[in-house]
C-alpha cells in the first residue's frame, strides 16, 4: 500500500505516511487511501499528519495521469481530496523533508502546519511541463500572498527551506520536524477539544473555502477544455515520460 494508517496520542492524531518511496508520487490509489482515511476519521481525531517514508516528501501528482484521456479523472480525484479537507475541517500538518514539489506541495501548503528540516526544498514545476498547477492557483495566494505565489506558480523554480520560511509557506524549520510537531501537538492541541478546533478550521479558512467554490471550477475547465487542448501541453507531459527534450510549438 502506498500509503500507510498510523494512530497515536490515544487516536487523537491520525498519521497519513506517503510510503512509496524515494518519489512518493500520488496517484490515483494514494489519493484514494488518503480520503479514505480522512473520511474515516473519528470524531476524537485533533490532528492529521502527512508524513512521509523516504528521503523526499512528494514529487506530485502521477505525471502519467496528468495526460489528456486521464486528466479529467485525476483532477476530480485530486481536488475532491481537498474539497474533503475543508469538508472535514480536522487541523492539518506536513512533515517535509527532502522535495516537496507540485501536488505534494499543494498538499503540503494546504496544510495548517508545516514543519520542515533545513535540507528540503519546494516548487511548482508545473510550467516546465506545459501545464499549471489549479489548486496551487488559489490555495498559495491565499497562504503566501499573490507575489510570491505568481513567483512560484509562473516560474516553476524550487525554493529551499529557508525561504519557504521567510515567504510564510513553512511554519517552523527543525532538524527534527516530527518531535517538533509532537511537542506542539501537546503544548497546544491535546488539552483542548477536538470539536472547538474543527470549528476553529473552518472559521480561519471560510475565505479558502468560498475561493475554493467560486473559482475551482474555472480553473478546471481551464486546463481541461483549454490548456489539454493545446500542443505543447500533451508534448510536455510525453517529453518527461519518455525522458526526452520537449518539442514545443508553442501553441
Amino acid at each position: 500500500m502506498s500509503v500507510r494508517v498510523e494512530t497515536s496520542h490515544e487516536g487523537a492524531v491520525l498519521r497519513l505516511v506517503l510510503d512509496a518511496p524515494p518519489a512518493n508520487v500520488l496517484d490515483a490509489a494514494s489519493i484514494d487511501a488518503l480520503a479514505d482515511a480522512v473520511r474515516a476519521a473519528s470524531a476524537r481525531v485533533m490532528l492529521v499528519v502527512f508524513d512521509h517514508e523516504g528521503p523526499h516528501f512528494s514529487y506530485g501528482a502521477s505525471v502519467a495521469e496528468h495526460r489528456r484521456a486521464e486528466a479529467p479523472a485525476m483532477l476530480t480525484r485530486f481536488h475532491g481530496l481537498f474539497r474533503l479537507l475543508l469538508e472535514r475541517a480536522i487541523p492539518t500538518a506536513a512533515l517535509v523533508r527532502g522535495r516537496c514539489l507540485g501536488g505534494g506541495l499543494e498538499l503540503a501548503s494546504f496544510c495548517t502546519w508545516l514543519a520542515a528540516a533545513p535540507g528540503a526544498s519546494f516548487g511548482q514545476p508545473e510550467v516546465k511541463l506545459a501545464v499549471f498547477p489549479p489548486m496551487a492557483s488559489i490555495l498559495l495566494p491565499w497562504r503566501i500572498g499573490g507575489g510570491a505565489a505568481l513567483d512560484l506558480c509562473v516560474s516553476g523554480r524550487t525554493i529551499d527551506a529557508a525561504e519557504a520560511a521567510r515567504v510564510g509557506l513553512v511554519t517552523r524549520l527543525a532538524d527534527d520536524p516530527r518531535a517538533w510537531l509532537d511537542g506542539f501537538f501537546a503544548e497546544h492541541l491535546a488539552p483542548g477539544s477536538a470539536a472547538a478546533l474543527r470549528f476553529a478550521e473552518r472559521a480561519a479558512r471560510a475565505d479558502l473555502a468560498a475561493a475554493l467554490d467560486a473559482r475551482l471550477p474555472a480553473l478546471e475547465r481551464l486546463y481541461l477544455d483549454e490548456l489539454m487542448a493545446t500542443h505543447d501541453a500533451e508534448e510536455g507531459l510525453r517529453a518527461f515520460l519518455a525522458k526526452e527534450a520537449p518539442r514545443y510549438a508553442h501553441r
